[in-house]
């Protein structure tokens, strides 16, 4: 049984502007909430809030909306609770909780449910999918992101050097924890099978990094916390398998005139309740 990643915000943070970018680009495509429409604050879920950067961005086009973000890391809740918590300039408010994607249903009807980059870490998260409709308000939207990068070289060569005979016994598992990722066809069948209006899309993104090893610099604020979390407190553990896996991006992720290029696929998909469900 594989613990829960120990997260670190500020390492999240120092890519913020290409994380933000797929959230804006679903953000743009989700329609009118019902309750904004009818004059009244809508409701807001976000799932796996992180550090709650990209849920303040839910209370710049609702502003009056009353918006939690769930998230079961309690670094990105700290995070999250100190920079954003409280009320909006529209008369709206944002509060985090503590609760896991995995097992969470809405607890009253929600105009919006929505998760950018984190259902990835939820291998049942399709089989929410009943649930969460159900807790759509008439009109709702369920709206998420998630990356779909898992066969690139980034993360399969992860995968191969935890499986190596060095890093087997520790690390079996952690670097490929994504395979459960559907295909935009299976999600769009999924989504449509509950009798939701569903609009499924997929974005490669041709992200220019900066710096030194800035790949590696990428994937410890993500794909990379499960080992980091695995070989806690081995600091001489943690630097050598570091300086293995860099070396590998280094070739599969060689610098150009202009940076480091690091394609990175998603999938998206917004799903309105415009007509009775089927939960």
């Amino acid at each position: 049984m594989h613990s829960a990643p120990i997260w670190d915000p500020q390492q999240y943070l120092r890519h913020s502007t290409h994380r933000t970018r797929p959230f804006l680009d679903l953000l743009a495509r989700i329609p009118e909430l019902p309750a904004a429409a009818r004059g009244r604050s809508p409701r807001i879920a976000d799932l796996g809030c992180g550090p709650g950067n990209v849920t303040a961005l839910l209370a710049e086009r609702w502003p009056g909306a009353r918006i939690t973000g769930f998230d079961l890391s309690p670094e990105m809740l700290e995070q999250a609770k100190t920079h954003y918590a409280g009320s909006t300039d529209g008369g709206g408010w944002l509060d985090f909780r503590p609760a896991d994607a995995a097992h969470w249903t809405p607890d009253e009807p929600y105009d919006l449910i929505i998760s950018n980059a984190a259902l990835q870490w939820v291998p049942n998260h399709p089989e929410s999918f009943p649930d969460w409709t159900e807790g759509l308000a008439p009109g709702g939207t369920l709206a998420f992101q998630v990356p779909a990068n898992f066969t690139a070289p980034s993360h399969a060569l992860l995968g191969e050097l935890c499986e190596t005979p060095q890093w087997r016994a520790r690390l079996t598992g952690h670097g490929r924890r994504f395979v459960h990722i559907l295909d935009a066809a299976d999600y769009l069948t999924r989504l449509a099978d509950l009798g939701l209006d569903v609009d499924v899309w997929e974005t490669v993104y041709s992200q220019l990094l900066q710096g030194e090893d800035p790949v590696l610099d990428w994937v410890k604020g993500t794909a990379l916390r499960p080992v980091i979390t695995a070989l806690d407190g081995d600091d001489e553990a943690v630097g050598e398998f570091l300086a293995q896996y860099r070396d590998l991006l280094r070739k599969a992720y060689p610098p150009g005139p202009h940076g480091t290029v690091f394609p990175f696929r998603r999938v998206f998909a917004v799903a309105t309740r415009t007509r009775e469900a089927t939960g």
